[in-house]
């Protein structure tokens, strides 16, 4: 007789939060590289429109996930202990902080540049005529997407190693499906 004996999972809700959020950090960088691909005009602007918006959806996602992680997900037992969990533990507190930095520098800059969203409305810009500023959140909001990139990376590299090398069941615990 076998004993099909599923592993501890997170709930379906922090499995979703967490992969939509996984996937718009990697479409946000990737789409902020395209936009000066676009022909300027109507096509640029609808590719900024994009951008703002899914910019947006995942400040939403990102509260939404906060919220959740505090009130009502499943909370499991460390994987790790000593400085492991510790080290764990900071990643995850530093891409939240990260995550909360990008979002409100993507919104500052909107603001201080100015933007058309999908030629419906216009923001206008806070201050016009100061490049100085405008040039310092761009590279802020830039920084911290790329840092974002970096130590998400390295968190899924943890997660491979937990999975390939120590076989210890973590990756499966955040993985969709039946394990």
């Amino acid at each position: 007789m076998t004993i099909n004996i599923e592993p501890i999972r997170y709930d379906r809700v922090s499995l979703c939060l967490h992969w939509l959020t996984a996937l718009l950090v990697v479409e946000q960088w990737v789409g902020a590289h395209l936009i000066d691909e676009f022909a300027k005009g109507a096509p640029r602007i609808a590719a900024r429109s994009v951008h703002i918006s899914l910019g947006l959806t995942l400040g939403i996602i990102l509260i939404a996930r906060i919220l959740w992680r505090a009130t009502g997900g499943r909370k499991l037992p460390p994987a790790d202990q000593g400085l492991l969990q510790f080290i764990a533990k900071g990643a995850h507190w530093l891409l939240y902080a990260l995550l909360i930095g990008v979002v409100s520098a993507g919104i500052f800059f909107v603001w201080v540049r100015g933007d058309s969203f999908f030629g419906l409305f216009s923001v206008p810009a806070f201050d016009p005529g100061n490049k100085i500023l405008r040039h310092n959140v761009a590279e802020t909001h830039e920084l911290l997407a790329n840092a974002i990139l970096i130590v998400a990376g390295l968190h899924a590299a943890a997660a491979l190693v937990h999975h390939y090398l120590w076989h210890d069941g973590v990756l499966r615990r955040m993985m969709p499906g039946r394990g």
